[in-house]
Formats: structure tokens, C-alpha cells, sequence
């Protein structure tokens, strides 16, 4: 071999191993000249190509609007860059998702789940919405410290990692939210320009550059272990829930770790473990008239509590923390509780102060403040959450929404309690630690995923 062709040959060798491994694999959804490979579905709204940027503009009076990939993806990440023009103004991108031509009234219909661009005064940019289909699934009160991250008006760094049944989201190097979902195992990607009706949103712009997704050799990034989790298997735990430190309160199966609260083992009537639930038998429609409440053999300090629940019609139950068994009561145990309730059926709802033995409420203490569209219907999942910081700060959720707040302890918290039905119990709701209890008030309920993480 002579000597140029040798030297051509080992220049091309050190050409080829010189690409960095993640531009060999992450080949470009967009081609910055056309939009071949893509298509428009539902609304109006126009996309164009400038400055090799996808243009999105909204348009008066079209439903919301979709430039879809032609080609259905399965397990990939996902990078490009965005910017928004205005607060006024909604976006997002699609992943593993779908078209209903007879949805929307023969208009067409988008469905699956959305890394939400959302620049208004919620700054939701990064939680994950299922357009068309459940709504939201990770609202951005669930990591509120990502909410400053996306910027207007300047070009965003998005990351999306979808691998088997999880999603998780980056904005800018910062991790935003994270979900294991069962639904969709594939699906085209799509880029939303949102439905605007006042001529003050209309004409505004969306843009998307430099999209690169990888399909092969995937790995997460590492995630922070204080983002939580929102985990649609039931019972049980995702790597990062472990590594998180969380830890399963039900395996899906048996009693283990509960008891009776006036009991030295689990109560022998009134509770089924059974088809992935604990649930509460109907009885009397009365606390205590069945197998009656239900505590862990362990007690908690500071913890961070997630359980979903579902009722049926009427029905009354809740979850309480801070139970110490020592007061003497003749119904249910003595604790802080978590309101589960039918606030349209059940006659509590109406009582106490403004509200405050409605659902999700510390009950007889503070009213939670819940949005509607965030509250599921009876029979439907709900999920909630209570977090108690080592500083007594205590939050309650209720589907993601972040809807009451207080300092167990403050005078304010004191001030409460003197004019409750808890006045009567010295250092209500102050013990060091408690047990968590699951209530039996006679009516049918239902509990799965009940998992703790200790703070």
C-alpha cells in the first residue's frame, strides 16, 4: 500500500472514532429546511419553517394544534431547544401519543401524554399533562422548586426520557418531574401550539431547533432523590422509589405491618386484603361499627405519605398521623387527620368551620383549597399525600395539587385546636411521633400504593 492511501486511510479512522458516541446515535426528528416527516393534525394553527426553527403561531379560534412525526417511537430521549414569546401563550410536546379521527366532535382528537410548556403565572413548565385523556398528571406543585426554571423569551434546554414504562423530564439541567405510567408503549411525537381565543394571544409564537432523539443504548440521567415520584403501578416501588428511601406500607396482599388500633393483631372482620387493596367493608355507617381503624406497627416523625383511595357514594374515612393510642376515646382514634369524604353526599361536609371537614382537609382544622378539575369522581382513584418536614412544617395534596399547608405546634396551629373538637385533648397533634392510621367509619373504602419515605 502507498503511502498517501495509507495516510488517507488512518485520517478516515480518526475521523470516524472521533465522533462522539452520542452523535452517532442521536439522529436529528428535524432537518432545519422542511418539515418532511411531520404533519399537521387537529386545529389550525400554522407551522412554518424560519431560521432553522419549527415556527409554531397560534391562530383565533382554532383548537388546539399538532405537527406530528410520522413515525411512532417507543423508548428514546429526546433533546431540543424552545422558546416561548409570551406568558399569555401555552405549549408543549407530545410523546407516545395518538390520533382519534372521530374525536372532538369529527374533528380529531390528539391524545397521550405532554411535556408541559407552560410560562404563565403557575409555571408548570416540565410537569406532565395527558392531553385529551386524563389531564394532569404531574402538576408542578409536586416540585415546586423547578417551577422558575423555563425562561420566556430565550431559548429552553428540554430533555425527555422515555424508558419502559417511565418518563422523566429536564428543563435546562435541572430535573423536573418523573412518572411510571403503563399506558402507551409507543407513539408519534408532536408539537403543540395550544387553542387561543382572544385576539390579544392570537398570532403568537412557538419555536423548536435542534431536535436530536437517541433510540438505542439509552440510560437515565441520575435523578435527585427528593423528586417524588408519580408511580401508576399499583403497590409497587420504581428503582428510584428505592433508592429514594421509600417503602411500601401494603404489599398488595396481606396485613403485614398494620394491627387494630385497640387490637394486638389485624382485625378479624370489617377489612379485605385482598385484590391489591385494603379494603374497608361496609358496616353501620358509624366509626368503629365494623373492624374499626387500622394502624402501622411503626411510628413516624417526619415523613413524606403517599396512598390513593377511592369511596363510594356518601361514604366517610381518612387517613390520620400523629396517633399515639393514648387518649380515650370511644370512636375512632385520636390523630391529625386527612379527610377522605363524599363532600356532596355526606352531611359533614357541611359542618365544622368553613369547610374544613371536607375532602382532603385536616379535619375540623383547616379547609383544603381544591380546584375542581383536580378532585376525581366517587368510584375513580384519588391520590394523597401528606409530608411532614423535620422542622413541622406539614403539607396536604390531593392529586398533585399542594392544597392546604400549616406549622404543627404554632401558635396559630394552637389557636386552632382551642376551637375544635380537639380542645379537650392536652397537646393535640405536638407528639414527637405517631402511628399512621387507615379509618373505618362504616362506610366502603378503599386504599393501595400506601407508601413512606422518612425525612
Amino acid at each position: 500500500m502507498n503511502k498517501p492511501i495509507s495516510c488517507l486511510l488512518i485520517l478516515l479512522l480518526l475521523t470516524v472514532f472521533s465522533i462522539p458516541s452520542h452523535a452517532q446515535s442521536t439522529p436529528s426528528l428535524f432537518d432545519g429546511k422542511t418539515l418532511k416527516g411531520w404533519k399537521r393534525l387537529a386545529g389550525t394553527a400554522d407551522y412554518k419553517v424560519e431560521d432553522g426553527n419549527i415556527v409554531g403561531t397560534t391562530v383565533l379560534n382554532s383548537g388546539n394544534t399538532f405537527l406530528v412525526t410520522e413515525k411512532e417511537y417507543g423508548d428514546f430521549i429526546l433533546e431540543l431547544d424552545t422558546k416561548i414569546e409570551s406568558p399569555l401563550s401555552n405549549s408543549g410536546v407530545q410523546v407516545r401519543s395518538h390520533f382519534d379521527q372521530a374525536g372532538n366532535k369529527g374533528k380529531g382528537k390528539v391524545y397521550g401524554r405532554q411535556f408541559e410548556i407552560d410560562p404563565s403565572e403557575r409555571r408548570w413548565s416540565g410537569g406532565v399533562y395527558d392531553e385529551g385523556r386524563r389531564d394532569w398528571i404531574y402538576p408542578l406543585d409536586l416540585n415546586a422548586k423547578a417551577k422558575d426554571v423555563f425562561k420566556v423569551g430565550v431559548y429552553n434546554h428540554i430533555r425527555i426520557e422515555c424508558i419502559g414504562n417511565e418518563m422523566r423530564t429536564w428543563i435546562n439541567g435541572t430535573a423536573v418531574a418523573d412518572v411510571v405510567d403503563t399506558v402507551d408503549s409507543k407513539g408519534f411525537i408532536g408539537l403543540q401550539v395550544h387553542a387561543v381565543t382572544t385576539t390579544e394571544q392570537a398570532g403568537k409564537k412557538v419555536y423548536f431547533k435542534n431536535m436530536q432523539i437517541q433510540t438505542k443504548n439509552l440510560k437515565f440521567k441520575p435523578f435527585p432523590k427528593d423528586i417524588y415520584t408519580v408511580n401508576y403501578q399499583p403497590n409497587t416501588l420504581s428503582i428510584h422509589e428505592k433508592q429514594s428511601g421509600w417503602s411500601l406500607l401494603y404489599d398488595g396482599h396481606t396485613s403485614n405491618g398494620w394491627r387494630g388500633a385497640t387490637l394486638t393483631a389485624f382485625p378479624p372482620k370489617g377489612w379485605l386484603c385482598a385484590d391489591g387493596t385494603m379494603h374497608v367493608l361496609p358496616s353501620e355507617g358509624k366509626e368503629e361499627s365494623g373492624g374499626g381503624d387500622i394502624v402501622t406497627d411503626d411510628m413516624y416523625s417526619a415523613f413524606d405519605l403517599s396512598f390513593e383511595f377511592k369511596i363510594t357514594p356518601g361514604a366517610n374515612s381518612g387517613v390520620k398521623y400523629f396517633v399515639t393510642l393514648s387518649e380515650v376515646t370511644k370512636g375512632s382514634a385520636i390523630g391529625l387527620e386527612y379527610q377522605v369524604l363524599d363532600d356532596a353526599l355526606h352531611p359533614d361536609a357541611k359542618l365544622g368551620r368553613n369547610g374544613d371537614r371536607t375532602l382532603a382537609s385536616l379535619y375540623d382544622l383547616i379547609p383544603s383549597n381544591k380546584p375542581a378539575r383536580f378532585v376525581r369522581p366517587i368510584g375513580a382513584w384519588n391520590t394523597g399525600r401528606i409530608i411532614v418536614y423535620p422542622n413541622n412544617h406539614v403539607e396536604h395534596y390531593l392529586n398533585g395539587i399542594k392544597v392546604l399547608e400549616y406549622e404543627r405546634g404554632s401558635k396559630g396551629f394552637e389557636d386552632l385546636v382551642k376551637i375544635s373538637k380537639y380542645v379537650i385533648w392536652k397537646n393535640f397533634g405536638e407528639a414527637k411521633e405517631g402511628h399512621l392510621l387507615l379509618q373505618d367509619h362504616g362506610n366502603e373504602a378503599w386504599f393501595r400504593s400506601i407508601k413512606v419515605r422518612r425525612l
